[in-house]
C-alpha cells in the first residue's frame, strides 16, 4: 500500500509541474542567430516639447509606421509550450462590457500605437474569452497560456506568435 501512494503522489505531483508555465521574456522569441531589429522607441509625439505640440497632433493622425520586418523569423520550438509573458497590452477587439478580449502583446509602451511596431517575432496575438479591462495602457501585464508558432495579421501590425490566454493580470501581482 505505500508503494501504491507514493506512486500516485509522484504522478499528482508531476502533473501539476507539468501544467506549470514557463517563464519567458522578450529575447527568447528570437531564434538564435537571427538578427536583432533594435526596437524604434522614438514616439510620434514628445510631451517635453511642447512648443512642437501641433506637430505631435499632425503626427498622430498620420499614417501609421511600417512595421520593420513582419516576417521576423520565430521559435518553433515554443509551439504548444505553457508559457508567461510579460508585456503591454495593445487593444484591437472590446466587448460589451468594455473589457478587451482581443489584443497584441508587445514589449515596451506605445508599441503599435505611438512608435513603429516591433518586428513580427515581438509581438503575440492574443485572444481572451473573459477579457481583461484595460484602465491603463502604461500597466504590463502577465499572460499565461499556450504558445502558438502562427502568423497573424491585425490593422496594427503583423504577429508571428499567437495565444489563447489563461490567466490575465497586472505585472507585479503573481
Amino acid at each position: 500500500m505505500p508503494r501504491f501512494l507514493l506512486l500516485f503522489l509522484l504522478l499528482v505531483a508531476s502533473s501539476s509541474w507539468a501544467g506549470e508555465s514557463r517563464t519567458l521574456d522578450w529575447p527568447q522569441l528570437i531564434p538564435e542567430g537571427a538578427p536583432i531589429i533594435e526596437p524604434q522607441m522614438t514616439p510620434l509625439h514628445d510631451m517635453s516639447r511642447l512648443s512642437q505640440l501641433g506637430d505631435a497632433l499632425a503626427a498622430e493622425s498620420a499614417p501609421a509606421a511600417v512595421q520593420p520586418a513582419p516576417d521576423a523569423p520565430v521559435v518553433e520550438a515554443l509551439d504548444g509550450q505553457q508559457v508567461k509573458l510579460p508585456g503591454y497590452i495593445v487593444p484591437l477587439e472590446v466587448n460589451e462590457q468594455g473589457r478587451t478580449t482581443e489584443f497584441l502583446l508587445v514589449p515596451y509602451y506605445g508599441a503599435c500605437i505611438h512608435v513603429p511596431p516591433p518586428p513580427s517575432n515581438q509581438i503575440v496575438h492574443i485572444f481572451s474569452e473573459m477579457g481583461v479591462r484595460v484602465e491603463d495602457l502604461y500597466q504590463p501585464y502577465w499572460i499565461e497560456g499556450r504558445m502558438q508558432v502562427k502568423a497573424a495579421r491585425s490593422e496594427l501590425a503583423d504577429a508571428g506568435y499567437q495565444m489563447q490566454a489563461g490567466k490575465i493580470y497586472a505585472f507585479g501581482l503573481q
